[in-house]
């Protein structure tokens, strides 16, 4: 049996050298409302930020054992040494590279990072919205009406987080602010770790980040990720608890809507609301942000018809669109 791993993977694309460094984590916003304060926690690379430079990310999956498992930086090297593209890594960074096993090895790591931030494969900026952007082409109707309900404030609030305004030198946006949110995405069965029912992922404040351990606000927070190609993805959310984007959307709009339809019952026959989190600390998940602030019975700020007219927005983010298959027609 293959090992697995707790975490859905988030994408590199986008990331550039835009994301801001993890701050003031003693000021961390209460009730993971983290949009509300200067001081709350922000950036870092990883659905709990961890990482602050590119570089020190490009490790993670190199040693960890449920992904390319190599016992130390020694074995990264030895590798690197065999690879068809070790005489040009000495190009690079001289002849002798090797001899310093430290800093072949830390040069490897920045030259990941740079790749990440300078290759265009990696911000392309070549989706429909794009190209609406630069006022190439215009939505159509459903995508429109997808952006207004994406857009409201006082409906699914969504470009509070996932930002989709260009920036005051007109740079595209991201689709995301960077900050952090704990949402009560419903546990995921699939997940091998979660046959514990003592095993929690509390993303900011661990298992794998364990610096914010004591702040306990911080539990069950999670990066707000860029929704760019996200309707490419076949997981979604920091579990990968849906996949497909429509039931994440769903989700999003009725998690308190129709919490029944989301979270298992306990023993007592109660529906078991944010059972991702251990009870005393579900307190953190956000109920005062639209839309998350209904009650069970009420009508969902989305229709079923405005579900698929989000999709059909959001799918525009996706890269590689033919512009000039669109002139053609």
């Amino acid at each position: 049996m293959c090992a697995q791993g707790t975490r859905a993977v988030p994408s590199l694309r986008y990331v550039l050298n835009r994301t801001p460094i993890w701050s003031h984590p003693q000021a961390a916003s209460l009730s993971g409302r983290l949009s509300e304060t200067d001081n709350a926690p922000m950036g870092g690379f990883g659905w709990d930020g961890r990482f602050n430079k590119l570089h020190d990310q490009a490790t993670f999956p190199l040693f960890n054992p449920k992904e390319m498992a190599n016992k130390d930086p020694a074995a990264v090297l030895a590798k690197l040494e065999r690879a068809p593209y070790a005489a040009r890594f000495k190009e690079v960074f001289g002849q002798n590279i090797f001899a310093d096993r430290a800093k072949a090895f830390t040069q490897a790591m920045y030259a990941i990072e740079r790749f990440e931030l300078e290759d265009p494969s990696f911000h392309p900026y070549t989706s429909k919205f794009d190209y609406y952007l630069n006022g190439k082409l215009q939505l159509t109707a459903q995508e429109s009406r997808g952006k207004k309900l994406f857009d409201s404030p006082e409906g699914s609030n969504c470009a509070s987080c996932h930002i989709d305004q260009s920036g005051v030198n007109r740079a595209h946006p991201l689709f995301t602010d960077f900050n952090f949110q704990a949402l009560g995405v419903p546990r995921n069965p699939e997940l091998r770790a979660n046959a514990d029912p003592k095993y929690f992922d509390m993303g900011l404040c661990g298992p794998l980040r364990t610096d914010q351990a004591n702040e306990k606000t911080n539990c069950g927070l999670f990066k707000s990720v860029s929704l760019r190609n996200t309707a490419t993805r076949h997981v979604f959310f920091h579990n990968g608890r849906f996949h497909t984007l429509k039931d994440g959307l769903r989700f999003y709009v009725q998690r308190d809507t129709n919490p029944a339809k989301w979270y298992p019952k306990d023993a007592h026959g109660k529906v078991d609301k944010f059972n991702d989190l251990p009870v005393a600390l579900r307190v953190n998940v956000d109920t005062t942000d639209e839309p998350l602030t209904r009650k069970a019975g009420e009508r969902p700020v989305w229709s079923a018809q405005d579900i698929d007219d989000v999709a059909a927005f959001l799918t525009t983010l996706n890269d590689g669109y033919d512009l000039s298959a669109k002139k053609a027609r």
